[in-house]
């Protein structure tokens, strides 16, 4: 039986507290160099894509600009389409939503990324039922948290039959007798009129060199892993650890029969961060450092407002949990993920606190920490090959906390030990993003 091969996308940070812009190290968030070094690392990594987030607004607490936030982040598809001119087989994966987007539109966009990179474009599909971020959108924008992914479904459909509406041989360039498109059969009418959407005419753009750009789903509750197998081509999910990721792989896998799909038709690849050190113990104060520094102080009691609901300024990180309920109203952040029920994780914070005598700082540690792979190369590289292998995960994507230089240790020491156990690529056997995740 053949090793299963490990999957590996390079994720440019920037977006939350995994970036550490304080650290000297740390460079531009916004200068194009940035975007050209980590890429090109990835790439020298013979990873599958480079992964880009986005914000449609920055995000407050309080009333006033969360500090957490990059700002004047370029806009996704822009930067990848300068960024394909400078790399060579790396896919290219934006992230877009479909909420506050129109299929025709986006679908142009996305095509046009795929033909200049010659097949390496991908999608990263998100939705938003945030009114705070659609008050620059839809007329003031709110959609529905029950009707968002049912427009991202139908949003996704459409641009796929654009995609697939001219024929592999529509264009016939026959400068004698001055004809370039071929016969209009050949270039199909899209019409169609769903609840979300209504278009009608030809698409502007020939069949891209992958058919279809990859499309990206990341979302965890019953309707986005739903959503994912019937839609998408790899789902970014926060399942990093062992037991974690085998049974949200196996719960995602065992859904795509219903829509006719095989296991291996959809890549899973948890987010993740990595500390390295040259011994285990020094791995383990390394990733300890990189957490403190990813939550400092005012970090820290950001946090807890998020949960409690309430101006916690007055109180001393480094000291326990006040002795005051939270504030269930409308809460003080705007912009992120709601958190559910606010009442029971605050219960579940305290009741860690005390179980293990944890300051307010010392608690966001514990409670926001992404699983990490943390040990010598060889550990890492063994922890990787072995997630693989037991069907946690197809493969990950590396968050690194530093920009842009936070990916070259991985790549140099992690990357020759994957290759060396036979679970990575020695080098790129395909030139679209399609054959470097294994998919049709």
């Amino acid at each position: 039986m053949s090793r299963k091969q490990v999957h590996l996308a390079a994720h440019f940070p920037g977006v939350n507290n995994t970036t550490v812009w304080a650290d000297p190290r740390s460079g531009s968030q916004i200068d194009f160099a940035s975007f050209i070094h980590l890429a090109r690392t990835a790439e020298r990594g013979r990873f599958d894509f480079f992964f880009l987030a986005e914000g449609l607004r920055l995000r407050e607490l309080k009333g006033r600009i969360h500090d957490l936030d990059v700002v004047g982040r370029p806009e996704s598809l822009t930067v990848l389409s300068a960024l394909a001119a400078v790399t060579h087989r790396l896919g290219l994966a934006g992230t877009v939503n479909a909420t506050f987007n129109e299929p025709y539109e986006l679908a142009r966009r996305l095509s046009t990324l795929d033909h200049l990179s010659g097949g390496r474009a991908a999608w990263n599909v998100v939705t938003t039922s945030d009114a705070f971020t659609g008050e620059n959108f839809r007329r003031g924008g709110y959609l529905d948290r029950a009707d968002r992914y049912e427009r991202a479904a139908e949003f996704v459909r459409l641009s796929r039959e654009l995609w697939d509406s001219w024929q592999p041989d529509a264009i016939l360039g026959d400068q004698a007798a001055g004809r370039f498109l071929g016969q209009d059969d050949a270039i199909g009418t899209v019409g169609r009129r769903g609840a979300h959407f209504s278009v009608e005419g030809r698409f502007t753009l020939p069949r891209s060199p992958q058919g279809h750009p990859v499309v990206i789903q990341a979302g965890d509750s019953a309707e986005g892993r739903e959503f994912a197998a019937a839609n998408a081509d790899v789902i970014f999910t926060g399942h990093g650890s062992l037991e974690d990721g085998k049974r949200f792989y196996a719960d995602v896998k065992g859904r795509l029969a219903r829509y006719g799909r095989q296991p291996h038709q959809l890549k899973i690849m948890p987010g993740v961060t990595f500390a390295l050190g040259d011994t285990e113990e020094e791995a383990a104060e390394n990733a300890a450092a990189i957490r403190r520094q990813q939550v400092g102080p005012q970090t820290a009691i950001a946090f807890l407002e998020q949960v409690w609901g309430r101006d916690m300024s007055a109180y001393d990180p480094e000291g326990p949990l006040p002795d005051l309920e939270p504030d269930l109203s409308d809460g003080v952040s705007e912009g992120r993920v709601a958190i559910k029920d606010r009442a029971a994780v605050a219960a579940k914070w305290r009741a860690l606190a005390e179980e293990k005598g944890l300051s307010i700082r010392d608690l966001v540690i514990e409670v926001t920490g992404r699983q990490t792979f943390v040990g010598t190369p060889r550990t890492v590289a063994r922890l990787i090959d072995e997630h693989v292998q037991a069907d946690a995960a197809d493969g990950f994507i590396l968050v690194p906390h530093l920009t842009p230089g936070g990916l070259d240790e991985f790549v140099d020491r992690v990357v020759p030990l994957l290759q060396e156990r036979g679970a990575f690529r020695a080098d790129y056997t395909g030139t679209t993003l399609r054959e470097h995740l294994e998919l049709a």
